[in-house]
C-alpha cells in the first residue's frame, strides 16, 4: 500500500495505491490546502481503508518477486521515490477504470430517470385527456 501526496497546481491530492493478487486499486482524495502531518495521519488511520473498499475497478499488474535488497540499493530507491512526483501508471489506469465505471453507472441511472419521467408525463397526459372527456 502506498500513499502519494502531491500538488496539482490548485489542490493537494493524495493517491492511495493498493496491490493484491496481481490487481491494483487506486483512489484519489483531495486534501485542499497543504495537509499537515496530523491530517495525513488521520487520513491513513481513519479514511484510507473505507475509501479503498469503495473502489470497484482494479487494473492488472504483473506479479513481482520479493527478494532481499542490498541496503545501498534500498537507500537509492528510497531517495528516488522521494524525488518522484506523481503517481504510477498502474494507479492512473486503476483510477481511469474506476472513473469509467462510475460514468457508465451514472449514464444508465440518468437514462432510467429520463425514461421514468417520460412515462409519468405520458400517464399524466392520458389522465388529463380522460378527465376532459369524462362529462360527455
Amino acid at each position: 500500500m502506498r500513499l502519494t501526496v502531491y500538488f496539482d497546481g490548485q489542490f493537494w491530492i493524495g493517491v492511495t495505491e493498493f496491490e493484491e493478487s496481481s490487481k491494483m486499486k487506486a483512489c484519489r482524495y483531495i486534501f485542499g490546502k497543504e495537509p499537515k502531518d496530523a491530517e495525513i495521519l488521520n487520513f491513513v488511520r481513519h479514511m484510507m481503508i473505507p475509501l479503498l473498499d469503495r473502489v470497484s475497478a482494479a487494473a492488472e499488474v504483473e506479479e513481482r518477486q520479493e527478494r532481499r535488497i542490498n541496503p545501498k540499493r534500498m537507500a537509492r530507491l528510497a531517495a528516488k521515490e522521494v524525488q518522484n512526483r506523481g503517481i504510477s501508471t498502474q494507479a492512473q489506469e486503476a483510477l481511469r477504470l474506476e472513473l469509467e465505471g462510475r460514468k457508465k453507472a451514472r449514464k444508465s441511472l440518468s437514462r432510467q430517470q429520463r425514461e421514468e419521467m417520460k412515462e409519468r408525463k405520458r400517464a399524466l397526459k392520458i389522465q388529463r385527456a380522460k378527465q376532459k372527456h369524462r362529462g360527455r
